[in-house]
């Protein structure tokens, strides 16, 4: 399981470590990761360090103090480096001299030719977007020169992944100590590259955001006994779909089919496209332990909504099934509960607008757990799971080929079948989810949603067998 921590959290164990420390052992040891990152990429891209040209644009803090003693580290090994400053008048002194010292020049210009540019603008403090000073210099990175942030990219926001303004895109970022939430979550992810974590001896209380992994979720996902029955399994109900959109019916199933459930039972106006489809589906009320209710519901259906919500089934509410609740009702389930919204729906129960949830999409998971008593999963490039038990899960897997029609209600079947199946509501959106993504890179792309559906046994079985 990767796990990532906030700025305050991880600038708390910095300082608790360098107190046990010699002076300047710390960013040594940081400095030491990332330039064998560095030189491993080089050995890669050109067969070798010696000769290479690297750039490392600098900046006044202790990030641009790691770039310049990992550029005298290359130095020494026989690569041309050159400094290129924010500020010339707030360089880190002491490693300013190690840079000079190893062979190393400084530049008040970006060289046009570059092997590998090191991004040491801006640390995982910064907030903002970069200032125009910095901008200035990223705008002239050689065009291909490979790009290695240090700890973060600059102008990505550490601890929510929100890019405000200019930012660094890096092939690769070498974090320090821990995983920071702006690496996990998007639009901050998507430029970070390739993630290389350096282990400097942090010691870090329980994280703040995970991610869960092959072998995590294999660990979560019900599996048949000897014993098991259809019933014991569990049997997912699902309400869904309208005269309108017959098909969010047919595609909630069919993911709930292949979710792991015992057996899948439809209500609704759906009920002889979804037997034409799949005849093995149960027709009818009857007993469930978990209902998904809301894809192609239409509009005016929000008694069948509470209806669910006031018995003591585990409930997913999904697309239509989000219009209208009341949060106190949900407050008081003692069943799961689990959201799946996406940032329009996030807003709209919320009570603000689309891009205030789209720029925090973090609290706004946080917050909407808080407020309704339920575990949340927040659709989106980078889709979060949130509970009342305070760490956030961020779906590594997926690809934009998801953004297509109906692929939400194959997700919410899937889950829902994970929720009869005994999981908690965060483990079966977080697990739903990691699924779902998996199933979709296996289709590829341009993919449709039925399709997604029809890779989730392989992507089950991918989790065991990697």
């Amino acid at each position: 399981m990767r796990t990532a921590y906030s700025v305050e959290t991880v600038r708390g164990a910095e300082r608790e470590l360098m107190a046990r420390l010699p002076e300047g052992a710390l960013m040594q040891r940081a400095a030491a990761g990332l330039a064998a990152a560095c030189a491993g990429l080089l050995r890669r891209r050109r067969g070798g360090v010696y000769g290479a040209r690297v750039v490392l644009l600098v900046g006044p803090g202790d990030n641009g103090g790691d770039a310049l003693y990992a550029g005298a580290r290359l130095a020494r090994r026989g690569a041309g480096v050159t400094a290129v400053p924010m500020d010339p008048e707030r360089m880190h002194p002491a490693a300013l001299a190690a840079l000079r010292a190893a062979g190393g020049r400084v530049a008040q210009a970006v060289p046009q030719r570059a092997d590998l540019v090191l991004d040491g603008l801006l640390g995982i403090g910064g907030r903002g977007g970069l200032r125009p000073a910095a901008a200035a210099l990223v705008e002239r990175i050689p065009p291909g020169a490979p790009v290695v942030a240090v700890d973060l990219p600059s102008g990505v926001d550490a601890d929510t992944g929100e890019v405000a303004g200019p930012a660094v895109t890096a092939d690769v970022t070498v974090a320090f100590g821990a995983y920071k939430p702006g690496l996990l979550i998007d639009p901050g992810a998507s430029r970070a590259g390739a993630v290389h974590l350096v282990d400097i001896g942090l010691e870090l209380p329980p994280p703040e955001v995970e991610a869960l992994q092959h072998a995590d979720v294999a660990g979560l996902l019900p599996e048949p006994t000897a014993s098991s029955d259809k019933y014991r399994r569990g049997v997912v109900g699902i309400v869904a779909g309208s005269a309108q959109y017959p098909g969010a019916a047919v595609l909630a199933v069919a993911g709930a089919l292949r979710g792991g459930a015992g057996a899948v039972r439809y209500v609704g106006p759906a009920a002889d496209a979804v037997l034409a489809r799949y005849p093995e589906t149960l027709i009818g009320p009857g007993r469930v332990q978990a209902w998904v209710v809301g894809p192609g519901l239409g509009e005016g259906r929000a008694g069948e909504v509470a209806e669910l919500l006031a018995g003591d089934a585990a409930v997913l509410v999904d697309a239509d099934g989000l219009r209208g609740l009341d949060p106190a009702a949900l407050r008081a389930r003692s069943a799961p509960t689990l959201l799946t919204p996406h940032a329009g729906e996030a807003a709209a129960l919320l009570g603000v607008s689309r891009e205030s949830a789209e720029a925090g999409r973090l609290d706004a998971v946080r917050v909407l757990a808080q407020q309704y008593g339920a575990s949340v999963l927040l659709k989106g490039s980078t889709t979060l799971v949130a509970s009342g038990a305070g760490v956030v899960r961020v779906n590594p897997t997926g690809t934009p080929w998801l953004a297509t029609a109906g692929s939400g209600d194959v997700l919410s079947g899937l889950a829902g079948s994970l929720l009869a199946g005994g999981l908690s509501g965060a483990d079966a959106g977080a697990v739903g989810a990691y699924l779902h993504g998996l199933a979709a890179r296996r289709v590829g792309g341009p993919l449709l949603a039925h399709q997604v559906a029809e890779a989730l046994p392989a992507a089950w079985r991918d989790t065991r067998h990697p």
